[in-house]
């Protein structure tokens, strides 16, 4: 946690860290600009315990973590910048916890809304060691290459929390889609916008790996803030 004001939570994307938000702008831009930032590695990931268990990682144990450490930190509204995955647990928060404000879903369609969402489904058999998955494999090779805890990130996409259009289309807080240009991964963004009422799309520079890193996403960030 670092700076003053008013608290915002960045939320990483699958197989990353906290310290992944250090590489872009926004992390610092936020603190300069006079918000209260807060990062943390999600279960499975970084400095976070990994647990194997089913039970570790299904019922929304990841927003409950951060539900909890809003408790902890006495924090009584907050507001929500998620990532990739990161965007799938703030859509959880979006509609399990009161206290959240404004949220911003980078990165990310309306395919997490499918519970039966073959990507998360492949990602899940690849990391159990299934072999005949290719649409994942971009990914594997990323995976193969680090020292990450496998069988932890096997038990994130085999109990990622999808949000239904029933759940969104009764969102009443303000929400932010931004979407790199180049970025096609995880469905529809014109999709997701039209199951949020009230929601606002934007579009900065780059693919998935690059466009929460730079100026233009911090920009349109503060914009909404």
């Amino acid at each position: 946690m670092q700076g003053n004001g008013y608290p915002v939570v960045l939320i990483h994307g699958f197989s990353g860290t906290s310290q992944g938000w250090k590489k872009g702008v926004l992390y610092g831009n936020l603190i300069t600009g006079g918000y209260k930032v807060i990062i943390l590695d999600l279960r499975g990931n970084g400095q976070s315990d990994k647990p194997h268990t089913d039970a570790a990682y299904s019922n929304d144990a990841e927003a409950k973590d951060i539900m909890g450490l809003m408790s902890a930190l006495k924090i009584t509204n907050y507001n929500v910048v998620g990532y990739s995955r990161g965007s799938i647990i703030a859509s959880r928060l979006l509609v399990l916890d009161n206290r959240v404000n404004k949220t911003v879903l980078g990165g990310m369609g309306d395919a997490y809304t499918d519970p039966n969402w073959p990507r998360r489904i492949h990602a899940y058999r690849a990391l159990m060691g299934a072999k005949n998955f290719h649409d994942v494999d971009d990914m594997m090779t990323y995976i193969h290459s680090q020292h990450f805890d496998e069988q932890a990130l096997a038990m994130q996409q085999k109990h990622q929390p999808s949000t239904s259009m029933a759940e969104l289309s009764k969102v009443k807080k303000p929400v932010l889609i931004i979407r790199g240009t180049e970025d096609k991964e995880n469905g529809s963004e014109t999709g997701l916008k039209r199951m949020i009422p009230g929601s606002k799309l934007t579009y900065v520079p780059g693919d998935h790996n690059t466009a929460s890193k730079n100026n233009q996403f911090s920009a349109a960030v503060f914009f909404f803030f």
